[in-house]
C-alpha cells in the first residue's frame, strides 16, 4: 500500500496506486485497515507535516509518526518518505523513524 499523507498536495503520478489521507484520523485508519486485511508486504508511508485545515482532525501529521510508535504495529514491511517543506517538523519526524529503527527512504 502506498499512503500519502498530505492537505494539498496531490500523490505523485508515478505508477503506484496511492490512498490519500488529508488528516491524520484519515491516516490511521487506513494503516489500521491495512494490518486488519494485510495482503500486501509493505506499506509506503510518505508524509507532510503541517496539517493546514485537517489539524482539526488529529493535529500535524507528525502524530501518525506518534501514533504508530505507541501502537507498536508491526515494523516489518514499513517505510517513510518525508515530502514536507518544514524544516524543524521534518527533524523531528525523522527523529522518531530513527529511533524506532525505521526505514527512510528518498
Amino acid at each position: 500500500m502506498y499512503l500519502w499523507v498530505d492537505d494539498l498536495r496531490d500523490p505523485p503520478k508515478d505508477g503506484n496506486d496511492w490512498l490519500w489521507a488529508r488528516s491524520v484520523r484519515e491516516a490511521k485508519t487506513a494503516i489500521m485497515f491495512y494490518e486488519k486485511n494485510r495482503s500486501q508486504d509493505a506499506i509506503h508511508i510518505d508524509l507532510d507535516h503541517d496539517a493546514g485545515e485537517y489539524a482539526f482532525d488529529g493535529g500535524d501529521y507528525i502524530e501518525v509518526l506518534k501514533w504508530l510508535e505507541r501502537q507498536q504495529l508491526p515494523d516489518t514491511g514499513y517505510t517513510f518518505h518525508l515530502h514536507t517543506m518544514n524544516p524543524v517538523g521534518r527533524d523531528n519526524m525523522r527523529a522518531i523513524i530513527n529511533s524506532n529503527g525505521w526505514v527512510e527512504s528518498n
